[in-house]
C-alpha cells in the first residue's frame, strides 16, 4: 500500500545520509524518517539498510531504536527487518509476555507459505538461540501446547488440491471429537496440523454442508477453543481474519498498537489493499479514517504512510 519510489528517484546513499541527518542535532526529525523508509519497499529498505552499515558502520535499526520511541520506534523496526526476521521478533516478544497473544503464533503458522515458515524458524533460532517451538512448548501447555506446537512444526503441502472424500470423512471425525462425550483432542490436533490449506477448507465446507452452520459455532469456551477458532478464521479467510483483528485493535476501548502496528506492517506490501476494502465494507469507514481518527502525532503519520493515505 506504500507509495514507493521509482528505481530512478531511488538512492540508497542518498537515503542513508539524510536519515543520518535526522538523527544528529537536538532533537530527532521523524518525519523525515517517516518520509523515507514509509514510501520504501522491502528492495529498497535492505538496500538503504546496507548503505548505512557501509557508511556510518552501525546497523540502521540501531540508530533507529536510540532515536525513536514508543509506538513509532516499534513500527518502523518491524518494517525495517525482513520478513522472517520480523515474524521471528514478533513470535518471541508475544511468548515472553505473561499472558501471550496466541493470534500472533497462528498467523505466522497458518498463513505464511510452507517456505516462509520455515524461513521464520531458521531466523529465530538464529537470533535467540534455541527453536521457536521450544519457546512455544515452554510458555504454553495442554492442548494448547500441542495444537500451536504442532501447527508450528508442520510442513504442510501447499497446492490447490484437495481430496474430497478426505475432507468427509474427517469433517466427520471433528464433529465427533467436538461432540464427543468423552473429549479427546488429538484427531482435532492431528488433521489442522497437517493437512493443506486448500483440504482444510474443503473440510470446513462439508462440514458446513452437513451440520447446517460453521465449525466454530460448536466450539465451547476455554483457551484451548479460542485458540482453535482463530487458527480455523486464519485459515479459513485470511483476509477477513485480519479485517476483524483491525476491527478489534482500533474499536476497543484501549486501542491494540501492538495488533495494528502487525496487521499493517506484515501485510502493506501482501494484500493490505483487499483487507481495507473488507474493512470498509463491514464498518462503514475506512481504516485510514478510522486510524486518523483514534491515533495522532508521527505514530499516526507512518501507519497512514503505509496505509498509502498520505500523499508524501
Amino acid at each position: 500500500m506504500t507509495t514507493i519510489i521509482s528505481p530512478k528517484q531511488f538512492s540508497p546513499v542518498e537515503d542513508a545520509e539524510n536519515i543520518k541527518k535526522a538523527c544528529q542535532g537536538w532533537g530527532t526529525d521523524e518525519k523525515t524518517i517517516i518520509s523515507i523508509l514509509g514510501h520504501r519497499n522491502l528492495f529498497q529498505r535492505k538496500l538503504v539498510r546496507l548503505a548505512f552499515q557501509e557508511i556510518y558502520h552501525q546497523d540502521l535499526l540501531q540508530q533507529l531504536k536510540c532515536e525513536l520511541s514508543g509506538n513509532l520506534e516499534r513500527a518502523i523496526s518491524l518494517w525495517t527487518l525482513d520478513p522472517a526476521d520480523r515474524d521471528a521478533v514478533l513470535a518471541n516478544e508475544t511468548l515472553q509476555k505473561s499472558n501471550p497473544d496466541y493470534r500472533v503464533i497462528i498467523e505466522i503458522a497458518c498463513i505464511r507459505s510452507p517456505e516462509d515458515l520455515l524461513a521464520v524458524k531458521r531466523a529465530y533460532k538464529f537470533r535467540y538461540k534455541h527453536s521457536l517451538e521450544e519457546d512455544l512448548a515452554s510458555s504454553t501447555t495442554a492442548d494448547v501446547r500441542k495444537l500451536l506446537v504442532g501447527v508450528t512444526s508442520a510442513y504442510r503441502y501447499d497446492g490447490d488440491e484437495f481430496d474430497e472424500t478426505v475432507a468427509q470423512s474427517e469433517a466427520s471425525t471433528l464433529h465427533q471429537e467436538i461432540h464427543g462425550k468423552a473429549f479427546n483432542n488429538e484427531e482435532v490436533i492431528r488433521i489442522l496440523s497437517t493437512r493443506s490449506q486448500a483440504q482444510l477448507n474443503a473440510t470446513f465446507n462439508i462440514y458446513k454442508d452437513i451440520y447446517g452452520h460453521s465449525i466454530t459455532k460448536d466450539f465451547p469456551g476455554g483457551d484451548y477453543f479460542s485458540t482453535l477458532r482463530n487458527m480455523i478464521r486464519c485459515i479459513r479467510d485470511p483476509k477477513k481474519y485480519f479485517a476483524k483483528v483491525l476491527r478489534s485493535a482500533i474499536n476497543m476501548e484501549e486501542t491494540n498498537e501492538d495488533a495494528l502496528s502487525r496487521v499493517i506492517v506484515t501485510r502493506a506490501e501482501k494484500d493490505l489493499k483487499d483487507i481495507k476494502e473488507l474493512y470498509l465494507k463491514r464498518n462503514n469507514i475506512s481504516v485510514d479514517e478510522a486510524v486518523a481518527r483514534e491515533w495522532s502525532g508521527d505514530y499516526k503519520t507512518f501507519i497512514l504512510a503505509l496505509l498509502g493515505a498520505d500523499q508524501n
